[in-house]
């Protein structure tokens, strides 16, 4: 698809990188500087969205910058000129809502990084499109990296096939713990009470079974979440039958308060999990947060992380179907 709309111009940014012929993230600008309020913006979405849907499938990251978007409500409006359908975030990062549709960002430590990930990844229905808007950009750190998860499969095909079939046909398992109440001193600090939306056991039995997962009661009044099976890759349509490493394997193994193995119970390979690691890193692409930023993910196509950062920093989001 060639680009061609008078409403946005194409611009470039620190950090873009080529994939596949594809510019990521694809930086759209408005096209003369009296289009640059939310209005002319609003209008541009709205007229063409059916265009701008196949761009973040194409692209897979597209940054609107130059923008005069301000604050969270107009994050919002940019969110509902779309027209998707929202879904509640689960997992277990804390988060705070914002307005309407929008939420805060991971609230752990701004001094810790959030391991690449696509959201939702561990739930049976993941989001489609993640909206990230910058209300304060960080004076130093805190880009948000992004991956094309395609090449992460490709990548460990080539040094590890018999590890990675292995896993794709016997699927993976997850657990991870969490307290009752939230604490923000951890990026995995979100407690079960608001993750479930009920301080109810029972109830939260029955909402952890329709997002696909076991829970198992702790003694301190915490909970053992196990998931499973889940898949390693899966292939979405429209995205060239490309096998998006579609999981969490390395930010979950091994770790203090999560697990990851094959849904069998053998255990992933030590080295195969490091080497994962390194290739993900490799192949991460990283801007510069600017005030009014708008970027848009395809979840499916992409994992994302957060550097560490000094404060402020203030990025919201919004997930959508």
């Amino acid at each position: 698809m060639e680009f061609s709309c008078k409403d946005f111009k194409v611009g470039k940014c620190q950090g873009q990188k080529l994939v596949d012929g594809e510019s990521m993230p694809l930086v759209l600008q408005p096209p003369e500087a009296d289009k640059a309020d939310m209005e002319s913006l609003l209008l541009a979405l709205k007229t063409n969205k059916d265009w701008f849907e196949q761009l973040i499938i194409k692209n897979s990251a597209v940054l609107l910058r130059g923008f005069d978007v301000k604050n969270a409500q107009d994050f919002n409006d940019i969110v509902e000129a779309f027209g998707w359908d929202d879904i509640r975030y689960v997992g277990p990062a804390p988060r705070t809502h914002v307005h309407k549709r929008v939420w805060t960002a991971n609230e752990g430590p701004l001094s810790e990084f959030i391991y690449y990930h696509h959201e939702m990844v561990l739930i049976k229905e993941s989001p489609k499109t993640l909206l990230l808007f910058c209300e304060v950009p960080p004076p130093e750190g805190g880009e948000t990296p992004f991956v094309p998860s395609f090449r992460v499969t490709e990548r460990m095909l080539e040094e590890f096939p018999e590890a990675v079939e292995e896993m794709d046909a016997k699927g993976l398992q997850y657990s991870f713990t969490a307290l009752s109440k939230n604490d923000t001193s951890s990026m995995r600090g979100r407690g079960w009470e608001d993750t479930f939306g009920t301080s109810d056991r029972e109830e939260a039995e029955r909402r952890a079974k329709a997002l696909g997962m076991d829970l198992e009661w702790l003694p301190n009044g915490g909970v053992k979440a196990v998931l499973g099976p889940r898949s390693l890759t899966r292939v979405f349509d429209g995205r060239k039958g490309r096998r998006m490493w579609f999981n969490t394997v390395v930010g979950m193994h091994g770790k203090e308060i999560s697990s990851a193995s094959m849904a069998d119970g053998t255990e992933i390979p030590e080295n195969v999990v490091k080497r994962c690691g390194e290739i993900i890193e490799e192949e991460s692409i990283q801007f510069k947060w600017e005030k009014g930023d708008v970027a848009i993910f395809d979840n499916m196509a992409l994992l994302h992380g957060r550097r560490p950062s000094k404060p402020p920093r203030r990025v919201l989001v919004a997930t959508c179907k």
